[in-house]
């Protein structure tokens, strides 16, 4: 692979980096300690184009494409990881539509989604089928000319604040993925509820609910593509997802590496700084070096999506590794920082709660490498 960054893209990354230091850098920490989903914040990056970025300028996106959209994501998770997680399914929420919406329900939600006056919200998850979508409980039975749902979803980014949710449930009577469906549904929908708000350790001013549907009646125009097809819209939409965490692990890792360049620069130990110890230029180094692959590793996925050609295994390994990365780069942080680090005084402190979630939402690395492996063994 090579490809150079273009102007247009340039520019976007640095739209990003000047609108996190000015609105997110200033509020991260406040946001994280009170558990603030900053709405009005999230508003004005919609605004901004940041929300749909895979969506057409006609449809009412900025249209600029995944490279431009990890370059953007990097730049806001370096300064905030929650805002970073709810861009990434904000955008991850419009590609359904745009790629299985009739031309009804782009112009009806997608649009919106697209300018950032809608919120989206992406429902997969349950109780009982985390890593195994094929055990899904959730119901949608057709019922005349609705269908009629009950189940819960668990682990929702941003369920409680979203205005369009992208939901999988059960359709058929067919076991594992064939019988599964997607739908859209809108908040305030009777039968809709928000269930149980969850108290996480990082991520915390990134809102994660419950939502529970007890008869819940759909139109049946709000059925996504056909049924049956729910896996497949799933897994399109997991695909990209995980460009977008393995972006966000970038930022994240980028960050753990500028505050351990910057402490061990200013930290003085038996007379001198302790960044002229080797021990801690060998971590700094390697650090470094594995968060360069992986902005690479993520890079590469986002160009094969732009062209068009498959992804699958590129976004698997992208997330695999870069979210690994920002695990390893948080804990030498936080280490070079020695008990300093341990304390919420230091900036360190959550972006090691905030790295930990990388290896588990979008698949988990376990289940990266069977996505990996299945793909190598195909080819």
């Amino acid at each position: 692979m090579s490809f150079e960054i273009s102007s247009e893209q340039e520019m976007i990354r640095l739209m990003a980096r000047d609108f996190a230091k000015k609105e997110l850098e200033p509020m991260a920490a406040q946001w994280d300690r009170q558990g603030i989903f900053p709405v009005d914040t999230i508003k004005k990056m919609g605004e901004l184009g940041l929300l749909g970025m895979m969506v057409p300028s006609d449809l009412g996106g900025s249209g600029a494409g995944a490279v431009a959209y990890s370059l953007a994501l990097q730049e806001i998770a370096f300064h905030c990881a929650s805002s970073a997680v709810t861009m990434s399914v904000a955008n991850l929420s419009t590609e359904p539509l745009l790629k299985f919406g009739t031309p009804d329900q782009k112009k009806k939600w997608l649009t919106g989604l697209a300018e950032g006056s809608l919120l989206g919200a992406f429902a997969l998850t349950e109780p009982g089928a985390g890593s195994d979508p094929g055990s899904m409980t959730t119901s949608a039975k057709l019922k005349k000319d609705k269908y009629i749902i009950n189940g819960s979803k668990v682990f929702i980014t941003h369920g409680q604040y979203a205005d369009v949710i992208n939901l999988i449930a059960r359709t058929g009577q067919d076991k594992g993925t064939k019988g599964l469906s997607a739908f859209i549904i809108e908040q305030g929908t009777p039968g809709f509820k928000i269930g149980t708000k969850e108290e996480k350790l990082g991520l915390r001013a990134s809102n994660t609910v419950e939502l529970v549907f007890e008869d819940c009646e759909v139109p049946i125009k709000n059925l996504l593509g056909n049924p049956g097809e729910g896996f497949k819209v799933a897994m399109l939409a997991l695909d990209s997802g995980r460009i977008g965490i393995a972006s966000q692990a970038v930022g994240i890792a980028r960050a753990c590496l500028e505050e351990a360049v910057l402490y061990t620069g200013q930290r003085r130990q038996f007379g001198k700084s302790i960044s002229s110890f080797e021990a801690i230029r060998f971590m700094v180094a390697d650090a470094a070096t594995k968060i360069e692959a992986a902005s690479w590793l993520t890079l590469a996925a986002a160009d094969r999506k732009d062209r068009g050609l498959k992804f699958t295994r590129e976004a698997s390994m992208a997330k695999l590794f870069a979210s690994e990365t920002a695990n390893s780069s948080a804990y030498m942080a936080l280490q070079v920082h020695g008990g300093y680090g341990y304390t919420k005084d230091y900036k360190v402190e959550r972006l090691y709660r905030d790295a930990r979630a990388t290896t588990i939402y979008e698949g988990t690395s376990e289940i990266q490498r069977i996505v990996i492996a299945r793909e190598v063994f195909k080819e």
